[in-house]
């Protein structure tokens, strides 16, 4: 059995749309970053998004950053197109009709120039398999990652629809363990424990 950890990226302090954004993490809570180190599994495989917030967030909790084979694109956050970096009123007001279905209907709706859920969560699939062949079967696996990731990772571990996946709070810093009990049997251990 492969323990997946997966770890929420640090804040960022921006309360907007951020996808592929390259936002640097505020890691200035020492004390949660222990506990957060303290929680997950000693000489786990430690892999992230290529995305700064990630990167840092591993390097701050594991005292390096992920080898560059273990930074995988796949991993990134939803690719938000042309609503990246606006805030959820702006996109409400100006496209009411497509923001709506496209948070409250996830699926094949995608916002001007960026990915719509089914995409997203199939590049998400694509990264997480590229991830188990790149690494040497390791126990644990500890992924530093995206709100948006580990809502497809859990999509993909339970067969939820999009909308009841969206359910699910993914706080920053947090953690959210998902098992690998073989070939396309997952096992959901916790969701957003703040440790």
């Amino acid at each position: 059995m492969r323990r997946w950890w997966w770890v929420r990226h640090g804040p960022t302090g921006v309360r907007n749309m951020v996808g592929w954004t390259d936002l640097p993490a505020d890691l200035s809570d020492r004390d949660r970053i222990a506990r957060l180190a303290a929680a997950l599994p000693g000489g786990a495989t430690v892999a992230s998004s290529t995305l700064q917030r990630s990167i840092q967030t591993a390097a701050a909790t594991h005292g390096q950053a992920p080898d560059l084979a273990l930074r995988l694109p796949d991993l990134r956050e939803m690719h938000f197109g042309d609503w990246e970096n606006r805030s959820f009123a702006d996109v409400a007001r100006d496209a009411p009709d497509l923001s709506r279905r496209f948070w409250e209907m996830p699926g094949d709706t995608a916002p001007p120039g960026g990915e719509s859920w089914n995409l997203f969560r199939d590049r998400v699939a694509a990264g997480i398999s590229a991830l188990d062949a790149r690494t040497d079967k390791a126990e644990d696996l500890v992924v530093h990652a995206h709100f948006g990731t580990i809502l497809a990772a859990l999509q993909i571990a339970t067969g939820m629809p999009p909308a009841a996946v969206f359910s699910f709070r993914i706080d920053n810093l947090s953690v959210t363990r998902i098992d690998a009990l073989g070939p396309g049997q997952w096992r959901v251990a916790r969701v957003n424990d703040c440790p």
